[in-house]
């Protein structure tokens, strides 16, 4: 699978729909209790790309990044913006968002995650395609020095310092970052006519593994 690190324009994101979806399996007993069982330990989620079309411009610009991917063919990135910081959409990511990993003396790479928390109950999300320039990173709270103490793969997440951090230090990070996406369609159906009434294409994308 190829994967183009380009970010689809945010521009036309902006005002999509869509969101994480799980799949559960349910099976419903004869004592009249269920049983609910999940084969994915992770979320997927998927977008509307065509909601945020508002121009012909916008079209234009929908099908030029459609064929530079070869529809599904190709990967890209998309900033979901209902969640796209380390913290919450309202507040400025800083460098104590999210523990990241506990220092051993001798690991020096971890990968950045979000954690996402419910009373007692949580769900921690690798993320795998930060935004560079916005990662930001803490060692029991005093913020490192990017380049000199570490560095980041924004294609893969991955945090690298040069000296692995101290047994039981408390790694933090704070980042914006995309979700890897491709389009979940071959063809894109799109009248001029329709459009300029107040129709929208419908423009399925969806999340990726990578």
């Amino acid at each position: 699978m190829g994967f183009h690190e380009v970010r689809f324009p945010a521009s036309l994101s902006f005002g999509s729909v869509g969101g994480p979806e799980r799949r559960t399996e349910i099976v419903a007993l004869a004592n009249g209790f269920e049983e609910r069982n999940t084969p994915w330990r992770h979320s997927r989620r998927r977008y509307d790309a065509g909601v945020g079309m508002r121009s012909l411009d916008d079209i234009d610009t929908l099908i030029a990044f459609f064929e530079a991917r070869s529809g599904q063919l190709h990967g890209f990135r998309w900033k979901d913006w209902a969640d796209f910081k380390s913290c919450v959409p309202s507040a400025v990511v800083s460098a104590t968002d999210q523990t990241v990993g506990v220092g051993d003396g001798t690991t020096n790479e971890f990968r950045l995650q979000k954690r996402y928390a419910s009373g007692a109950e949580g769900y921690d999300r690798a993320i795998c395609k930060p935004v560079a320039g916005t990662v930001v990173v803490a060692i029991d709270g005093a913020e490192q020095a990017e380049g000199q103490h570490w560095s980041v793969d924004a294609g893969t997440g991955v945090l690298s310092f040069t000296t692995p951090p101290a047994d039981d230090a408390m790694i933090t990070a704070g980042f914006e970052f995309d979700v890897p996406v491709r389009f979940d369609t071959d063809s894109l159906m799109v009248s001029v006519d329709g459009f300029q009434a107040g129709e929208i294409p419908d423009v399925p994308v969806v999340e990726v593994r990578v």
